[in-house]
């Protein structure tokens, strides 16, 4: 008797409990519908330039349907697109040899190229002994986790400052703190900007932390500037802190605020460039766009792999701002509604 009182207690509380019974249905569904997406997507197709190819050669090279191939008439043209990314890789004949000219930033696609040029040279033996391979980014020894590093770490920016700051915003809440501030005379703006820089003391902490023992320590391929990499994964965790924040107005204990995870971060994990985009399918892929570790983790790879400056990661630098001003700014919203609550 007492057992079956205690499990239909248990029972009515997850009935009574809408978002962690729909939580407990839908996020399953949603993580395998990615999962599904993301690794039954279509090959990846590289795109390739062939700079003044012999006709012969450009029809053995173009008839594969594993690659995309593009016609350049000089090297200048090819290696111009190589460097903005239009191209995964061009081929052009220097010295009687073939010279396979990569851009290297991706082992993922460096391996399809390969793939590609060494089933497409299957019917001339001669001429795969006689290719010279050259790398624009990265080597040949770079390792899947040299790609997927400059990703990891802003993730982990991301995700740790999500939760943690979230759950502690709403302690405030819940212990009274939030209310009696809102109460107080202080205006709402001074409350947002507060707590902002209370919590971004520790996201600055830990940026500096995660950057440094990823490239000093485990030795992740480094190009480009420290500073640039401290500064992005910055712009990163502050967003994560103000969404964290945000988001904590919505969820009345840890649990709740727990179940935002399956929602927010694991799609931002998917549509993050840890899989590769351009195999997915166009109407799915633009989530990516939404999510600010997409713009991160693109500005990371630039800076750890490609060895970009500050005028190209730019671009990505301020939409991570934009994000953070958006969701202060409706933090705000969600404040002036407590006061006149």
């Amino acid at each position: 008797m007492r057992i079956s009182a205690l499990a239909l207690r248990i029972i009515q509380q997850f009935i009574q409990d809408k978002r962690s019974l729909a939580l407990m249905f839908v996020a399953p569904i949603l993580i395998l519908s990615l999962l599904s997406l993301v690794f039954n997507s279509d090959p990846l197709k590289p795109n390739i330039g062939l700079v003044n190819m012999p006709t012969q050669l450009s029809q053995v090279l173009s008839h594969t349907a594993d690659a995309t191939t593009q016609s350049f008439t000089n090297k200048a043209d090819a290696q111009t697109a190589l460097k903005n990314r239009d191209l995964d890789a061009y081929i052009v004949i220097e010295k009687g040899q073939l010279s396979l000219h990569l851009e290297g930033s991706d082992p993922t696609v460096t391996q399809a190229v390969m793939q590609w040029l060494q089933k497409s040279l299957a019917t001339l033996p001669e001429q795969q002994s006689n290719i010279v391979n050259h790398f624009l980014h990265g080597s040949p020894d770079m390792s899947t986790f040299d790609s997927f590093g400059p990703v990891l770490v802003g993730f982990f920016a991301f995700f740790f400052v999500f939760l943690l700051s979230g759950v502690s915003f709403l302690r405030e809440r819940t212990g009274g703190t939030l209310e009696r501030l809102v109460c107080s005379p202080m205006k709402l703006w001074e409350i947002i900007i507060g707590y902002v820089l209370g919590f971004g003391l520790f996201t600055l902490i830990q940026s500096l932390i995660i950057s440094a023992y990823s490239i000093y320590i485990l030795k992740l391929m480094m190009m480009g500037s420290f500073l640039l990499v401290l500064l992005i994964t910055l712009l990163l965790s502050l967003t994560a802190l103000t969404l964290g924040i945000l988001l904590s107005a919505f969820a009345n204990n840890e649990l709740q605020m727990m179940q935002f995870i399956p929602i927010i971060i694991v799609p931002s994990v998917f549509f993050s460039g840890l899989f590769n985009l351009e195999a997915m399918s166009k109407w799915i892929s633009w989530i990516g766009q939404l999510t600010p570790l997409y713009y991160a983790a693109d500005a990371l790879r630039d800076i750890m792999i490609r060895g970009s400056g500050w005028h190209e990661i730019l671009m990505p630098a301020l939409v991570l701002i934009a994000f953070s001003l958006l969701f202060m700014l409706l933090n705000l919203l969600a404040l002036r509604k407590l006061r006149k609550g």
